[in-house]
């Protein structure tokens, strides 16, 4: 194996292990919400270094190409932006859907009180 070989070998594992971890904190977190929070991880360190990985061999077997590193440059900012737009409005709609608002909440109990009767009015 050459160094460029052992370099990607050693991105890909590391990148692997923030993957299994992240997965394995996905099952153990305790809601959807937390649960948007911790694909971070992945998006934002994983993913580029599985394309610095490619970058790397693609370097050691053709020499320096311009056009592969805008490629993975370009790649690897969308893979941030993309992930960040996706994770923000994942966010917004679970956090929606699962908080409940206090004040909305209080008025709707008190509105059903003052439309049920009590067993001792029938």
């Amino acid at each position: 194996m050459t160094i460029a070989e052992i370099v990607a070998t050693v991105l890909l594992i590391v990148a692997t292990v923030m993957v299994v971890a992240t997965a394995v904190a996905l099952w153990r977190a305790p809601d959807a919400l937390t649960r948007v929070n911790l694909l971070g991880p992945t998006v934002g360190i994983a993913v580029p270094l599985l394309l610095v990985a490619k970058l790397v061999v693609d370097f050691s077997e053709n020499g320096f190409s311009l056009w592969s590193l805008v490629r993975a440059l370009i790649a690897c900012f969308g893979v941030w932006i993309l992930g960040s737009v996706g994770s923000f409005y994942m966010g917004r709609s679970i956090y929606g859907v699962t908080v409940t608002d206090v004040k909305y909440a209080k008025r709707m109990r008190k509105q059903a009180q003052t439309i049920e009767a009590d067993e001792d009015e029938v």
